[in-house]
């Protein structure tokens, strides 16, 4: 699961997720952050219950020090793109694996 997850990863365009080599093993309700959705309303949408494979990646030369967050499953890949401590929160994209 985790070379096909990071072999989806390296084909969405966004440079910094090139280089992601491995995931963890966290549980939803430890990154199930708050954020901003593509329709402009905020929620959360990770299950709380679950586990996810995910990665924070820094945004090198970024003035806000903003990361990008990955939580995925066995059927989809979540990115957001998040400040210090997970505040200000947007959902990238949400794409089946």
């Amino acid at each position: 699961m985790n070379e096909k997850i990071i072999s989806r990863l390296k084909t969405l365009g966004i440079p910094e997720l090139e280089n992601v080599n491995y995931l963890n093993e966290l549980n939803g309700d430890y990154i199930n952050l708050e954020s901003l959705l593509p329709n402009g309303k905020t929620g959360k949408i990770l299950d709380d219950n679950k586990k996810y494979l995910a990665a924070q990646i820094e945004i090198p030369n970024d003035e806000d020090e903003r990361c990008y967050g990955i939580a995925a499953d066995e059927t989809m890949i979540a990115i957001f793109r998040y400040g210090y401590g997970g505040k200000n929160s947007e959902l990238v994209a949400w794409v089946r694996l």
